[in-house]
Order: structure tokens, then C-alpha cells, then sequence
């Protein structure tokens, strides 16, 4: 039904990018400040892109105020979504 992904956000970086993981978390940088939810749009965004789908296939569970997110993302096994995120 999904495939959960724990995120560390870093806001207001120079570049916005997916990085290693660290533990169990995967580390994402993104451009936009941490205000009025740019930077959790940003992190959207930048997931959809990457998966290449759609933008409403990727849902912000927790964390909104965090920079430790879960973010879920449907209609894409865990293989598929590993593959993608490590061609990148």
C-alpha cells in the first residue's frame, strides 16, 4: 500500500539533493527555508521528481515542524524506490 521513508530534512541548503543515509535515516537537503511549509513542499517536490510520480503519490505523514520526517509513498514497491534513489 506504500513504502514509508524516515528523512533527515537540512533546510536552506546551497543545493537541493538526496544524500547517503544516515542510520536509519536518509539525509535530504533542499533550498527552501524552513517557513510556512516551503521547505516541506520542497522535500515533495523533490521526492516526486526523483521517484518520477506524480506529486500526489508522495504524502508527508510526520513531521511537520520536525526535521525528522516520514514521508509515504504510494504505487512504488521498496526495490523500486531504493533503484531509483540510488541512480540518481
Amino acid at each position: 500500500d506504500g513504502v514509508t521513508l524516515a528523512i533527515k530534512l537540512q533546510p536552506r541548503a546551497s543545493a537541493s539533493e538526496i544524500g547517503e543515509a544516515l542510520g536509519n535515516e536518509l539525509r535530504i537537503k533542499v533550498t527552501a527555508p524552513p517557513v510556512d511549509a516551503a521547505a516541506n513542499e520542497a522535500l515533495v517536490r523533490l521526492l516526486a521528481e526523483r521517484l518520477d510520480c506524480p506529486r500526489g503519490r508522495v504524502e508527508l505523514v510526520r513531521g511537520h515542524t520536525s526535521r525528522h520526517k516520514v514521508v509515504k509513498v504510494f504505487g512504488l514497491s521498496a526495490e523500486q524506490v531504493v533503484a531509483k534513489l540510488q541512480s540518481g
